[in-house]
């Protein structure tokens, strides 16, 4: 997916402009940057969500010409935990995942067969097969995440956008969550992930950082200056230190 000379706009206001990025093909790129940076409006913009001026193309395609049902098999959108829970909190969490399964079926089909198991995988795999049966609004933070990561999976997207995945997220479903990457890049998949947690988002394959609605910096991940780029970045606030395979922030 390629982004060139993108602005997107919250109503009147223009909250990113003339951005010119790249998100590789069948690699994970992690976007940071300090708050009000303008990373929920890049991913809300590539959705349509907010309104863009520029190209955005998939494979060289404008996403524009893409109907509405082309482009939702194509880009899966995970947003922000509070932002789903209003708008899903009367759907029982089997029903809140075969939201999902939607750019696949005809206009009032029921779920096939298909669509049955690919939401029950997705439950499964999310560990949220247990309470199936209950509603959104009668979950814990954690628990909602995990069934919106399940409904975000039984879209099966080639590119899948995710803002702040990890929230509230104990250590054992961050350490699942970081297993699904794994296993959706070898299975192809274009990971795009909103992240506060910099030790995670340097596992990422790619980073692009932005700053007041710009591009700040944009590199491999296990670049040096990819690294000096992001403390610069936080104003030199936090450190980057090497722990085992991994980078770890803390403060300066």
């Amino acid at each position: 997916m390629k982004i060139t000379n993108l602005h997107v706009y919250r109503g009147p206001c223009e909250v990113l402009r003339d951005l010119n990025i790249h998100f590789p093909k069948g690699q994970w790129t992690s976007i940071i940057g300090p708050n009000g940076a303008g990373k929920s409006s890049l991913l809300q913009g590539i959705t349509n969500i907010l309104s863009t001026k520029g190209n955005i193309t998939i494979d060289g395609v404008n996403i524009q010409e893409l109907d509405s049902k082309e482009r939702a098999r194509s880009i899966a959108w995970l947003a922000q935990n509070s932002d789903a829970v209003e708008e899903f909190s009367e759907l029982t969490v089997y029903d809140t995942v075969m939201l999902g399964r939607i750019p696949h079926q005809g206009w009032l089909h029921l779920p096939s067969e298909l669509d049955h198991q690919v939401v029950q995988q997705s439950l499964l795999k999310t560990h949220t097969q247990s309470i199936a049966t209950r509603y959104l609004h009668e979950l814990s933070g954690g628990e909602r995440q995990r069934v919106l990561l399940a409904r975000l999976l039984a879209v099966q997207a080639d590119i899948l956008l995710m803002d702040e995945p990890l929230a509230n997220l104990d250590p054992p479903h961050q350490a699942d969550w970081l297993n699904w990457q794994k296993e959706l890049l070898d299975q192809g998949k274009t990971l795009v992930t909103v992240l506060h947690e910099i030790q995670y988002a340097l596992k990422a394959d790619h980073l692009v950082m932005l700053k007041q609605g710009k591009l700040h910096f944009e590199g491999s991940s296990d670049d040096p200056a990819t690294h000096q780029a992001l403390i610069a970045l936080f104003e030199g606030r936090i450190r980057l230190e090497k722990l085992g395979k991994d980078w770890v922030s803390l403060p300066a």
